[in-house]
């Protein structure tokens, strides 16, 4: 029952972001739906971790608080022993998890981007954000100062770059307007009031001076855009392009991506030493020339340049020099880019096995709490389970940045809160089959 609360309780998220542009513009309900149903699924690593969580500690709370815990250890049960169909519903629970964020978790990530790929561009005004410039549309330049839950935009900057290879544009400035679909017309409705419109005019084949009309300038108190849309009606997006993302790859797909990386940056590494070793031979130190027999005939002819020829010399070796450094220093960011992808393959890999791996780590963590409170119902259980859990999340998220930093390695950023967690439930068990209790 924790489960569906919290699942709940965290797709909120999804409806402060996008409530406010998909209801009331137009969007079948169904499309949302499913865009609701796609991002519940994108959240279980978090809701369900939390609801094992709450739900050990209620049920661990109850039987303690009605002294039920008490009287199957004075039969002779120990702790472990009356948890024993708890563990194996949880060891079931976790290979299902693991089985999810490996399956269902990326098939569920392409569809949802797929899908809000295909809304946006059925309906452009969602992707309008105040104060950036949407170029969605084909020929058009938008931005906008300030948007509200009606529609009604302020301060619009229109660039049309319809025209653009005639050399013709027009710039649109309005003080507000708003927003609609003509569906019957399949056309994008921009109404805006206040507003001027600055239009150059293109004069084939005349002198820039004698050009009469370089302009035009209008003001206009009300006026009417519209845009074509049958480029953009609504068909699900190709799912292919998607697919290559590594928050959409199974377990083998990422270790297949992950070997593929790190094996090309290895390459590329050893492909910056023989292009170093080709590129560059070392001599004895040009202070030491002079006296060295060999190279006189060497000296001599270098002395006999003339100061320009030598100048010459000297610009064209820096100038080799300094590619070469820009050749290497280049090839060295690609390889840090291969092992930053590398990375967040290996991110996206570790993280699946967390979410089975915790779900068991957290039930433990849950039960002993709840054995040693000795509080049940939606008071106490709740907040105890809230705070680990944001403990547990806050630790989660600074090792998976430091991951993404460079300061520690996937296999130890990732499980640094489970690492952490471990231990704690070992002596919360532990301290909870001595009967302990934390609250008297």
């Amino acid at each position: 029952m924790t489960f569906p609360v919290a699942l709940f309780v965290l797709d909120m998220q999804f409806l402060w972001v996008y409530a406010d542009d998909l209801i009331g513009k137009g969007i079948e309900p169904w499309v949302i739906a499913k865009l609701m149903f796609y991002a519940s699924a994108r959240i279980v690593n978090l809701a369900l971790p939390l609801a094992i969580l709450v739900a050990s500690i209620m049920a661990l709370g109850n039987l303690s608080e009605r002294n039920e815990l008490t009287a199957l250890k004075s039969a002779g049960m120990s702790l472990l022993k009356i948890l024993r169909p708890l563990v194996v519903f949880m060891l079931i629970v976790s290979a299902g998890s693991l089985w999810f964020s490996s399956s269902a978790w990326p098939s569920a990530n392409v569809n949802f981007r797929a899908l809000l790929y295909s809304v946006t561009r059925q309906r452009p005004a969602l992707n309008i954000r105040p104060g950036v410039f949407y170029t969605g549309i084909e020929g058009f330049s938008i931005r906008v100062e300030s948007k509200d839950t009606e529609g009604t935009l302020s301060d619009i900057l229109i660039h049309d770059h319809r025209n653009s290879e005639n050399g013709s544009s027009r710039i649109i400035r309005a003080e507000s307007g708003k927003m609609n679909h003509d569906s019957n017309r399949d056309e994008l409705v921009i109404e805006l009031t206040n507003g001027t419109s600055y239009e150059e005019q293109t004069e084939r084949n005349v002198r820039r001076k004698e050009k009469l009309h370089p302009h035009v300038i209008s003001a206009f108190s009300s006026s009417t855009l519209r845009i074509g849309l049958s480029s953009l009606d609504f068909d699900l997006a190709d799912e292919g392009l998607f697919r290559r993302s590594y928050e959409m790859m199974s377990l083998p797909q990422l270790k297949q991506a992950t070997d593929s990386l790190d094996n090309m940056a290895e390459i590329e590494r050893q492909q910056i030493v023989e292009f170093g070793m080709r590129s560059v031979r070392l001599f004895s130190d040009s202070l030491e020339l002079p006296e060295i027999s060999p190279s006189i005939e060497q000296t001599v002819w270098f002395q006999s340049l003339t100061r320009v020829e030598k100048n010459s010399m000297f610009a064209k070796a820096k100038e080799l020099s300094r590619n070469q450094v820009r050749g290497i220093e280049n090839a060295l960011k690609k390889v840090e880019g291969r092992e930053l992808r590398r990375d967040r393959h290996s991110i996206e890999w570790h993280r699946k096995f967390i979410l089975s791996v915790s779900c068991l780590v957290l039930f433990f963590v849950g039960a002993s709490l709840g054995a040693l409170t000795k509080r049940g119902g939606l008071g106490m259980p709740v907040v105890i389970a809230l705070s680990v859990f944001l403990t547990y999340y806050i630790i989660s998220m600074i090792g998976e940045e430091m991951v993404k930093s460079g300061s520690l390695s996937p296999a130890i950023g990732m499980w640094l809160s489970t690492l952490i967690l471990v231990p704690l439930a070992v002596s919360l068990t532990v301290f909870a089959m001595r009967e302990g209790r934390i609250f008297k």
